[in-house]
């Protein structure tokens, strides 16, 4: 029988990292708006790791690069009761983008208060990605080399 404690840690285990999954689905599928486009196109300028998007590419374009990238992160991450090896790179993913975006703090000027506040959010998030990491890397098999 499943004591509370390791009922309580699985659900909480369950529900820290689709949380983030949810999260990452649901504003990559934002991402492929013309409103949240523009609201990102400032932030990528500036950002020393992202600047190039809008070299390359219109401001629609590149924030559906972006989404495209977050929904499959978020894929991954999700992939952890079939394939750990798999979900541990995409919350790695979702770790480095979550890096990337706490950099906006830093990098864009007269960033708005209110855009400042909700990012910061993301260093809790970043704290569910390196945990999901390192325990879907936990749960991989080590290969027995064939005879």
């Amino acid at each position: 029988m499943m004591t509370l404690q390791k009922g309580t840690q699985a659900t909480g285990q369950v529900v820290a990292r689709y949380s983030v999954v949810l999260f990452f689905v649901g504003f990559g599928l934002a991402k492929f708006t013309p409103a949240e486009a523009t609201a990102i196109y400032p932030l990528l300028v500036h950002s020393p790791f992202l600047f190039w998007l809008p070299r390359l590419f219109d401001q629609q374009l590149s924030s559906n690069v972006i989404g495209v990238v977050e929904i499959a992160l978020a894929l991954m991450m999700a992939s952890r009761p079939v394939t750990p090896w798999i979900s541990a790179i995409g919350s790695y993913g979702v770790a480095a983008s979550l890096v990337v975006t706490l950099s906006f703090l830093i990098t864009t000027p007269q960033l708005d208060p209110a855009l400042g506040a909700f990012i910061v959010k993301d260093l809790i998030l970043l704290g569910v990605a390196l945990w999901s990491a390192g325990e879907a890397l936990a749960a991989v098999k080590p290969r027995v080399p064939s005879l």
